[in-house]
């Protein structure tokens, strides 16, 4: 997915960037309590009977995901990203798809069956149009430090995009909780991609850089209307476009890197850098879904029948309140979006090793210590 010219080398265009950004989080922020009326007309309502899972206590209206969308075009509208490529084309194509699935699934509930044979259209399209993993880094193991994935390219690439698309929209369950996760870990890998494409200057990383940004952007925009106490929730057309989007965007980058030019002082630790920053960025809804799988798997369940055993729903019976519970996964995806631009930023084993020791730290106070913590603070209180 390559880009133009280089926008931070045009103060012209940084500015104008930086007003895309502002469009982006302003249109999104403008447009929700619109989508909101629009969500009660077409009946695209949550309601809290439904099932045991439900968190809220009235009907709250889905449908964010259009809002979200609407941000990301203006943006794109006005900056362009370009020259509207074949592979940009292909994943706003993939990315209207899945918007319209998320969107019927928000008014009418679909089956598991027919939103995954969608995630798999809306996957394939971009893929078609020449968005695919192509080479992933390996150094030491191959004698040019990659590895040419070849026919397998683009059923890897399908089940990366279907895999993070889930990720996000199974952590979609308090008020929050995904918009806020995907906007930090979007900034962080939008840091990331940033610093690729200033230090060492990889204009291949330009486009990568401003989908993610973008992608931080609408979701700050829309936050304020879906914190808690949420007056709209983002629905399955919300949490699948930020995934199948934020998907994009790491396999525009992940695919593009030469570790060799990652420069000298990196070291084989930071030649694995731009295959293992996407999970770390996005690792806690990556590892939500892994866990959750395992345990659905263990108990003999299918994969895709929902229960309440999310990190959040862990959290709450810790003893964490709706609020506490998203702002501790807040602290501990900045906590892992700030390891992986450590990583990625100063790669050392001696790094890596840090990271490991504090992130292994937070999440035994937070699974293990701050409930308790907070009840002490509550009836000191």
């Amino acid at each position: 997915m390559p880009g133009n010219a280089l926008f931070i080398s045009d103060p012209d265009a940084f500015y104008n960037v930086l007003f895309t950004l502002a469009a982006a989080l302003i249109v999104s922020f403008a447009v929700t309590p619109l989508v909101r009326m629009l969500a009660h007309k077409v009946g695209a309502v949550d309601d809290p009977n439904r099932d045991e899972r439900r968190i809220h206590t009235s009907p709250v209206p889905r449908l964010g995901g259009l809002a979200i969308f609407i941000g990301f075009i203006v943006a794109f509208l006005v900056f362009g990203f370009g020259e509207l490529n074949r592979q940009m084309a292909g994943i706003l194509i993939g990315a209207v798809i899945i918007l319209v699935l998320g969107a019927i699934d928000d008014i009418l509930t679909l089956p598991w069956w027919v939103k995954l044979a969608g995630q798999l259209t809306a996957a394939l399209i971009p893929v078609l149009c020449g968005l695919r993993i192509g080479v992933l880094t390996a150094p030491f193991i191959t004698a040019d430090g990659t590895i040419n994935l070849g026919v397998f390219n683009a059923p890897i690439t399908i089940l990366w995009i279907i895999g993070i698309t889930n990720a996000v929209n199974l952590i979609d369950g308090l008020d929050g909780l995904a918009a806020g996760i995907v906007a930090i870990s979007a900034f962080a890998f939008f840091l990331y991609a940033y610093w690729l494409t200033v230090v060492e200057d990889l204009a291949r990383a330009q486009t990568a850089s401003l989908v993610a940004v973008v992608i931080c952007a609408v979701c700050v925009g829309y936050l304020p209307h879906n914190f808690h106490p949420a007056t709209i929730f983002m629905g399955d057309s919300g949490s699948m476009l930020l995934g199948l989007m934020f998907a994009a965007s790491m396999i525009s980058l992940t695919s593009q890197i030469d570790p060799s030019t990652l420069g000298d002082n990196a070291g084989l630790f930071g030649a694995y850098i731009p295959l293992i920053m996407p999970f770390v960025a996005l690792g806690l809804p990556v590892l939500d879904m892994l866990i959750l799988y395992v345990k659905r798997t263990w108990k003999g369940r299918w994969w895709f029948v929902p229960d309440k055993q999310h990190l959040h729903h862990r959290l709450l019976e810790r003893g964490y309140s709706q609020v506490e519970a998203v702002l501790a996964m807040y602290a501990w995806t900045l906590l892992l979006a700030c390891s992986a631009l450590a990583l990625g930023l100063f790669p050392s084993w001696i790094t890596g090793g840090i990271v490991i020791v504090v992130l292994c730290c937070a999440l035994v106070f937070i699974l293990f210590g701050g409930g308790r913590l907070l009840k002490k603070i509550r009836r000191r209180a």
